[in-house]
């Protein structure tokens, strides 16, 4: 997959690689968004059956069509709070790659809002904070009228353990 590359002093983004459709979905009071390529499909909550010694954000698995998925819940995993899940509340299963190898899992969003088609030219590589941070899982920020969405990049988000809090 195509990530930010940064080229010159400005910083400039050669963001026509990360120009395709992204499917945007809600934790708390943010959007965001990942590439639909990655997206296998959604599906409405159903029951976890919980792993033991497993991190808080690693819920568990599920049983889909005779594949056992891992599930994320992506709010525990940006330090967010836990909420309790609503009819809005849904999986995505998603397509990781884990070095030569893909995986399915599934990540628990609050809600599902759109496919969004993000041109190269409305993508922002990630601002400067002020603080040393690891965003490697942040692909860029997609500018839109009204709103900033972050694209992630799915497979850091799920694997890599790093920046979990």
């Amino acid at each position: 997959m195509a990530e930010l590359v940064k080229s010159g002093n400005q910083g400039e983004i050669l963001s026509a690689e990360l120009e395709e459709k992204y499917l945007t979905f809600i934790l708390g009071a943010e959007e965001y968004g990942i590439s639909i390529l990655r997206v296998k499909e959604i599906i409405g909550m159903m029951p976890i059956r919980q792993v033991p010694k497993t991190p808080p954000f690693l819920k568990g698995v599920i049983n889909l069509r005779g594949k056992v998925i891992p599930i994320v819940d992506l709010r525990l995993k940006f330090g967010m709070e836990e909420m309790t899940a609503t009819e809005r509340t849904c999986i995505i299963v998603v397509e990781v790659c884990e070095q030569e190898a893909s995986v399915l899992t599934g990540i628990v969003v609050d809600s599902v809002s759109e496919v969004l088609n993000v041109r190269g030219s409305d993508i922002a590589e990630t601002p400067d904070l002020g603080i040393r941070l690891n965003t490697d899982y942040v692909r860029g920020m997609a500018k839109t009228d009204k709103s900033v969405r972050v694209l992630l990049n799915i497979d850091r988000v799920v694997r890599d353990d790093a920046w979990t809090p």
